[in-house]
């Protein structure tokens, strides 16, 4: 079993609307439906689990209806930051999951992931126990410390993780325990638990147009790309 776990908990829009930025409408459409119809339509993925915030769940029910949706399982409650969402997440998967199920971590304010880059981390745990989406650093990047340069780091080694992130749900579920209380708060990406836990991590090619949808520079780009189709 395949599970896409969606986190759309955030409470607010970093541009300064009352509206969380994955609930705005771009197009006729909230933002969170794009990435939702990419999930529901993928032939890979039995099932959709969806951290959100209480007075949301609605809203996003009757969009995932109108996407035709079937594949719900149900919503999680929001933690205190990402990785608290996602523990809680995996919390109410493991109910109805088994230990070599895998679960996909997207964002909801990422919604042009692609149907070639959810295929790719399903296929890369059939190896490995986690695949993360990430793109190539193009920028040349040093090290600093204190206002100085201390050093130059090696440009082709260097790779920016992007979502979605795709792990074993057993190991997955370990690797985030193992943190709790504390520790778990200072995780940043999905991936980090994975790392820290020792777990055999694959990558998958991502794309710029995955971009997560922030600024309103973001939704400017993102409504024009969405124009160009």
């Amino acid at each position: 079993m395949n599970v896409a776990l969606i986190l759309a908990g955030g409470t607010g829009s970093r541009f300064g609307g009352e509206i969380p930025k994955q609930y705005i409408e771009v197009s006729g459409k909230p933002v969170i439906a794009y990435c939702l119809k990419t999930f529901v339509e993928h032939e890979q993925i039995d099932g959709i689990q969806i951290v959100a915030d209480e007075k949301w769940r609605s809203f996003i029910r009757e969009w995932a209806e109108k996407e035709g949706c079937t594949k719900l399982q149900g919503f999680s409650i929001p933690g205190k930051n990402r990785q608290l969402s996602i523990w809680n997440g995996l919390q109410d998967i493991v109910k109805y999951g088994s230990e070599e199920d895998v679960v996909i971590v997207h964002d909801a304010a990422r919604p042009l992931v692609s149907a070639r880059i959810i295929s790719e981390c399903v296929n890369v745990c059939k190896e490995h126990e986690g695949a993360l989406t990430a793109i190539h650093v193009k920028d040349t990047v040093y090290y600093g410390r204190n206002g100085r340069i201390e050093s130059l780091l090696e440009r082709d080694r260097l790779i920016a993780g992007q979502a979605p992130e795709a792990f074993r749900l057993g190991p997955y579920y370990r690797a985030n325990e193992r943190l709790l209380p504390d520790k778990i708060l200072e995780i940043n990406g999905s991936t980090e638990p994975a790392v820290l836990a020792g777990m055999d991590i694959g990558c998958v090619a991502g794309e710029e147009r995955n971009f997560k949808v922030t600024t309103r520079e973001d939704f400017e780009r993102f409504e024009q790309i969405l124009k160009s189709k």
